[in-house]
C-alpha cells in the first residue's frame, strides 16, 4: 500500500517537526515525541484499516489529562492541536514526498482527523458536563453545611444563651424582693447577675469573631510577643479550675517560647486559651495536660498533649467548623470549663482563623474517641517566627488566606511529633 510506505518514510520527519514546534525544552520534547510516536503509529493502523476509531485511545488520553483548572475555565480545547497537527503532517508529506504522492497521503489521513477531531469534542463535552455536575454537587454539599449549620446555630444558641439568661433573670427577680427586705444579701446575687451578663458578653464575643474571620475583617496588630508570657498568664486563669477538678497542667519552657517574635499578643492569647481550656473541658478530673514545644526553621511550634477522651479520625476536622461541636448538646454539661461542658462549639474554629491569619496552621492527633481508655488529643500550632513586623500587604495576605477557602486550609509539612522527656 503506497500511503502505508510513505507515512512509514516521513514518520521520523513528522515527529521531529511537531515536537520541535509545539514543545519548548529538551525533556518536554522527548515526552512529546514518545506521545506523538504512540499517535502515529495508531494513525497508521486506522489507513492500514480503513477504521479511524484505532486513533480513539490517544484522543481519549488527551483529553483526559486536561486539569482542573482547565476544565473550569474551558481552556485547552484539543481542537486547535489536532488542526496543527493535521497542518504540520500536510507540510512534512509535501517537504519529503513529490505532490501526487503528498496529496495521496493528505487524502488518506483527513478523514482520520477528522474523526478524531469529533471524537475529541465529544469527549470534552462529557468531560465539561461531569466537571460541572461535580461542581454542582460540591455546591449542594455546601449548601447543605450551610443549613446544618444555621440549624445548630439555633440550637445551640437556644441552649448557650438560656442559661445566662435564667441566671440574670433569676437573681435580678430575687434581688428586687431582696432589696425590699434587707440589702444585706444583695452581693451574691449581683455577682450571679455579673457572671451571667458576662457569659453572654463572651458568647456575643465569639460570634462576632467569627463573623469577622468569614468576612476576611480580621485584622491583626503585629508586635511584639514572647510565648512564654502568653502561657504564664493562661496558666495563672486557668489555675482554678485546674486545682477544683484536680488536673496537673504542666507547661514547660520549650526553644523558643522565651524569644521575642512579632504577632498579634491579644489574638494569640485567645486562640492558645481556646486550645487549652478544650484540652481541660475534655480531659477528665485528676488527669494530665502537657503544654511543649520547639523552635523550627521560620516557625516555632507549639504542642498541647491532653489525657482525655480523644476525638475520632472522622472528626478531626469538623472540631474547627463552626458550631461543631461533637456529640448532642443535651449531653454536655454546663460551663466552659468542667469535664465535657458546654459551648456554641466557636472557640476551635476561631483559633484557626486566627493562627491560619498569621500565616501559621494549626491540626490534630488523636487516635481515637474512648470516654474509658481516654487515648488522648493532641493539637499542634505552628507560628511563624517574625523577627521584625510583617509588611501590610503580606499580612492581608494570609489574613485574606486563611477565609477565602475555608475548605482548603493553608498546607504545611506536619513535622514529627516533639518526644517527652
Amino acid at each position: 500500500m503506497p500511503v502505508l510506505d510513505d507515512l512509514r518514510q516521513i514518520r521520523s520527519a513528522w515527529i521531529s517537526k511537531i515536537s520541535n514546534r509545539l514543545a519548548r525544552g529538551e525533556s518536554l520534547r522527548a515526552s512529546l515525541r514518545d506521545e506523538l510516536e504512540q499517535f502515529y503509529g495508531r494513525l497508521m493502523q486506522s489507513v492500514e484499516s480503513g477504521n479511524p476509531a484505532w486513533i480513539n485511545p490517544v484522543i481519549a488520553e488527551w483529553v483526559q489529562a486536561r486539569t482542573t483548572s482547565e476544565l473550569e475555565e474551558n481552556r485547552s480545547s484539543l481542537g486547535p492541536v489536532i488542526d496543527q497537527l493535521l497542518y504540520l503532517s500536510y507540510e512534512t508529506a509535501n517537504e519529503n514526498l513529490d505532490s501526487a504522492a503528498a496529496l495521496d497521503l493528505i487524502g488518506a489521513v483527513l478523514p482520520i482527523y477528522s474523526h478524531a477531531f469529533d471524537y475529541a469534542a465529544n469527549l470534552e463535552i462529557d468531560l465539561r458536563i461531569d466537571h460541572i455536575t461535580a461542581e454542582l454537587e460540591k455546591a449542594r454539599d455546601v449548601l447543605e453545611r450551610l443549613d446544618k449549620s444555621k440549624s445548630d446555630f439555633i440550637s445551640i444558641a437556644a441552649h448557650e444563651l438560656k442559661t445566662p439568661l435564667t441566671l440574670i433573670e433569676g437573681y435580678a427577680a430575687m434581688l428586687e424582693e431582696q432589696v425590699k427586705q434587707s440589702p444585706i444579701q444583695a452581693d451574691t446575687m449581683l455577682k450571679g447577675i455579673d457572671n451571667g451578663t458576662r457569659r453572654l458578653q463572651e458568647i456575643i464575643d465569639d460570634m462576632i469573631d467569627v463573623s469577622l474571620i468569614d468576612n476576611n475583617l480580621l485584622s491583626l496588630n503585629f508586635q511584639p510577643v514572647w510565648l512564654n508570657r502568653l502561657l504564664d498568664v493562661i496558666s495563672q486563669e486557668v489555675q482554678q479550675t485546674v486545682t477544683d477538678r484536680n488536673l496537673e497542667l504542666n507547661i514547660r519552657r520549650f526553644p523558643g517560647s522565651d524569644e521575642m517574635l512579632f504577632a498579634d499578643s491579644e489574638r494569640l492569647y485567645q486562640a492558645l486559651r481556646n486550645v487549652i481550656q478544650n484540652a481541660i473541658k475534655f480531659t477528665p478530673d485528676g488527669r494530665t495536660i502537657l503544654v511543649d514545644g520547639r523552635k523550627l526553621p521560620g516557625f516555632v511550634e507549639i504542642i498541647i498533649q491532653d489525657t482525655g477522651i480523644g476525638i475520632d479520625v472522622e472528626n478531626h476536622t469538623k472540631i474547627f467548623e463552626k458550631f461543631g461541636r461533637l456529640g448532642s448538646v443535651s449531653l454536655h454539661s454546663s460551663g466552659k470549663t468542667k469535664f465535657k461542658g458546654g459551648g456554641p462549639g466557636l472557640g476551635l474554629p476561631i483559633t484557626k482563623g486566627i493562627i491560619e491569619a498569621h500565616g501559621g496552621a494549626i491540626w490534630v492527633e488523636s487516635e481515637g474517641y474512648d470516654e474509658v481508655r481516654c487515648p488522648g488529643t493532641t493539637f499542634h500550632i505552628l507560628i511563624p517566627f517574625r523577627k521584625e513586623p510583617p509588611d501590610e500587604n503580606i499580612a492581608r495576605f494570609f489574613s485574606a488566606r486563611a477565609t477565602e477557602n475555608p475548605e482548603k486550609p493553608i498546607e504545611f509539612a506536619k513535622p514529627d511529633s516533639v518526644e517527652e522527656n
